[in-house]
């Protein structure tokens, strides 16, 4: 692999957008759910815009108090509705702004549960069909969001994340057990050049996971955010792995 597509969840109101935006190649902007305001989304498109960031929506709960991470058992048509219109509304404000959404990535709770349940993943991908012409789905590698968004014809990235734990099926530690969140730089740079080297994420249990991802998710909300990629930016320079976005 020649090049990594680095990612940052951002509108999030946590205030390192725009450090993180210098040095990531896309950007997964909260539309509506388990963050952001129309303000902020108009916000975060014009610094994505200004900087040649690649711009997604980040659809999640409307639960604002869990921040989109408590699992909810939704009725179909509503969770069609906030997902579809999350999505919808972010597009609507991009088109305003001169910039397109490129891909919808989902969010916290609703990922993870996309992951484990096929009918979830497909649910959440057909509502956003046909909202924008060439949206793809940032999807989290090794699981049932690939397969799903792959049989709606969705074009689709694989995604893995920098700053959490594995289990050894590929999905991720969940984040009440303690280690799911990673803090470190160095070790996660490390990871990174791994990943983008090799295909490999090291399991919490030492056992090695296989991956495709073309694209790396850092936490935009994780304190050490700014620092984290940074630092995974520098290694993957030094590892002769440009940061580019494939979305």
């Amino acid at each position: 692999m020649t090049s990594l597509d680095l990612n940052a969840d951002l509108g999030e109101g946590l205030g390192a957008d725009a450090a993180l935006l210098e040095l990531v190649s896309s950007a997964s902007i909260a539309c509506g759910g388990h963050a952001g305001d129309e303000a902020t989304m108009r916000a975060a498109v014009r610094a994505a815009k200004a900087h040649d960031v690649t711009i997604g929506a980040h659809p999640g709960f409307a639960d604002r108090e869990h921040f989109g991470r408590r699992r909810l058992l939704l009725a179909p048509d509503e969770l069609d509705a906030q997902v579809r219109g999350q999505v919808r509304r972010l597009i609507e404000i991009a088109r305003e702004e001169g910039a397109a959404v490129r891909y919808v990535k989902l969010h916290g709770a609703l990922a993870n549960m996309a992951a484990e349940e096929p009918a979830v993943a497909t649910l959440c991908f057909a509502a956003v069909a046909g909202l924008a012409d060439g949206l793809a789905i940032l999807a989290l590698d090794n699981s049932a969001q690939v397969q799903a968004a792959e049989a709606l014809g969705f074009r689709v990235i694989r995604e893995a994340y920098a700053d959490r734990a594995y289990r050894p099926d590929g999905l991720l530690v969940p984040r009440s057990e303690p280690g799911a969140v990673l803090h470190d730089p160095d070790v996660i740079a490390a990871r990174a050049v791994r990943l983008a080297q090799r295909g490999e994420i090291v399991a919490a249990d030492g056992s090695v996971v296989r991956s495709d991802a073309g694209s790396l998710c850092i936490h935009g909300d994780t304190p050490e955010a700014v620092a984290i990629a940074r630092q995974v930016r520098r290694a993957l320079r030094s590892a002769g792995i440009a940061v580019a976005s494939r979305l």
